[in-house]
């Protein structure tokens, strides 16, 4: 995966790994674990104050050009970064959204002026964003938006709702898919904006989740307003902007997300041998299929991320986002099969909603099938982009 020589990307593990062995201690050790899907609400202020010590150190935005402040670490070196990260069980970060997401875009395809203005932000950690993307009626199906925004002046006039915002109520910026041309329909007429949360205009409500906790949101535009320059890329063209930002969001960062899945089936066979579970051969079969999937997934990340051009057609994403969802809701389903009956009472950690940390996982994962874009999505995008299968009818 790199040109360099495997003792370069061997010295840059060692540098990554002995720098988090000596900073995860003290008023850090205790974040160690925390935070996460199903578990943003987790120690936030303190993971910040975390982000905000590696930003310092020099240790996000890895990949990006060293003139806005990245390392131009290699893609091997990315992707050790992300799996040292995770083997020492360091805290989820708060800033995954504007570094992974919206910088990797803005340096894409952003003018030299909102790079300037934003990437040192991002880099910094001093400011925060979420992605607006996902309505009531169009969830998966981005292209059906109704969020309008329309130029009056220097200025955007924008209206309609969001819905699943992840961390909106802690971020200061929203990139916002909205459409700006009346009458335009699917993916004609939409602009990729930059909006900021605090202002008039801008309503953030929670939403419960299974868990009893809330990182999702629903956010109401009502006559907010943007700078007439913070539009990515062309008025219009906001869905080839998105679609770059979705390529970003499957990228190296899958690795040590596996890795997590790995504690977690291991946490999963632990509990198996101690409460006997695993003496039932139907269980000790599911966990065995469960340890290939988590193989299986890293091959097909390695082979993906390896060509530079990966993800471009949709397809390799698309087929990312199915294995890791759908192994990771069975791992949630086969978690509650190895705690058997005492799956079924809840009578964990007050903070954690009184759920035990496996049955949070179950009830989490329930949604990994959808949010980040479902199967049936994903499905039809493998059909039609790689396989050449005629388009769905749409009603």
């Amino acid at each position: 995966m790199s040109q360099d020589s495997p003792s370069a990307d061997e010295e840059f593990a060692r540098a990554i790994r002995e720098w988090l062995a000596d900073n995860l201690t003290g008023e850090f050790a205790k974040l160690r674990g925390l935070g996460g899907p199903g578990r943003e609400h987790e120690a936030h202020d303190d993971r910040l104050a975390w982000d905000r010590h590696l930003a310092a150190a020099g240790w996000t935005c890895l990949g990006w050009p060293k003139e806005y402040g990245g390392r131009e670490a290699t893609l091997s070196q990315q992707v050790l970064f992300h799996e040292e990260y995770a083997k020492a069980n360091a805290p989820a970060r708060v800033s995954h959204v504007g570094e992974e997401l919206l910088g990797a875009t803005l340096i894409a395809f952003g003018t030299e002026a909102q790079k300037q203005r934003f990437l040192p932000g991002i880099k910094s950690v001093s400011e925060l964003w979420c992605q607006g993307y996902s309505e009531p009626g169009a969830g998966s199906d981005l292209a059906a938006v109704s969020t309008s925004a329309r130029l009056d002046g220097d200025q955007w006039t924008i209206h309609g709702q969001k819905v699943w915002t992840s961390l909106a109520h802690v971020a200061d910026w929203c990139f916002v898919v909205a459409r700006t041309e009346p009458g335009s329909v699917r993916h004609k007429g939409l602009s990729y904006l930059l909006v900021p949360m605090r202002q008039p205009g801008v309503d953030i409500r929670p939403i419960v989740q299974l868990t009893g906790t809330s990182e999702f949101n629903e956010v109401f535009f009502d006559g907010a307003h943007t700078d007439a320059d913070l539009v990515v890329g062309d008025p219009g063209d906001g869905w080839r902007i998105a679609m770059g930002t979705l390529t970003f969001e499957r990228g190296v960062s899958t690795l040590g997300q596996q890795i997590g899945f790995a504690r977690e089936l291991s946490e999963i066979v632990e509990l198996a041998e101690r409460n006997g579970a695993a003496d039932d051969p139907v269980i000790r079969s599911k966990l065995t299929r469960a340890w290939i999937g988590l193989r299986v997934m890293r091959a097909h990340a390695m082979r993906t991320l390896a060509d530079v051009d990966a993800g471009t057609s949709g397809g390799p994403a698309s087929v990312s986002k199915l294995l890791w969802a759908n192994w990771h809701r069975g791992l949630g389903e086969l978690a509650m099969e190895v705690m058997g009956a005492s799956s079924l009472i809840a009578d964990g950690a007050a903070d954690n909603g009184g759920l035990q940390e496996l049955q949070r996982l179950y009830l989490f994962t329930r949604a990994d099938t959808i949010y980040g874009g479902s199967n049936e999505v994903q499905r039809n995008i493998i059909a039609e982009r790689v396989l050449g299968l005629p388009r769905e009818v749409r009603v």
